[in-house]
């Protein structure tokens, strides 16, 4: 963001995103949550597709915690998630070997009338196994 300073571009929220988006292949999550800081010092609105972002990059990194806050700051600001966010949240408590959040974001996505897909069966039922839950993960099957 420094070059766009000297070329007297202000950032945007298309700009952040994309930055965000880059933290995804390094896994670089707590850069990602310090670019969504950095979008609200700046006075640029994050929007939904840029939580989604933060929560995807902390989904491959080891940042479970982390996409919980951002996914809670999300519902805060009034921002409804979709399946993909909860997809990408859920996932990163599977990774995180956080069985009963994961359970939780899967039980709270009929309040927020969110359809679940494959992807989302799958994370929760491999979050459940890996936390020795086998039980619990039949129970999403019914």
């Amino acid at each position: 963001f420094v070059w766009m300073g000297l070329a007297r571009v202000q950032p945007d929220t298309i700009t952040f995103c994309a930055a965000i988006s880059t933290c995804k292949k390094g896994g670089e999550w707590k850069k990602a949550l310090e670019l969504l800081t950095e979008m609200s010092l700046s006075k640029v609105q994050p929007n939904k597709i840029t939580h989604d972002a933060v929560i995807s990059v902390c989904e491959r990194g080891d940042g479970w915690e982390a996409a919980l806050q951002v996914f809670n700051w999300m519902v805060r600001s009034n921002l409804k998630p979709n399946t993909i966010t909860f997809n990408a949240a859920i996932s990163a408590c599977e990774k995180g070997s956080e069985w009963a959040s994961a359970a939780q974001l899967f039980g709270s996505m009929a309040q927020c009338k969110v359809e679940p897909d494959t992807i989302t069966f799958s994370a929760v039922i491999s979050a459940c196994a890996k936390g020795n839950r086998w039980q619990e993960s039949l129970h999403h099957f019914n």
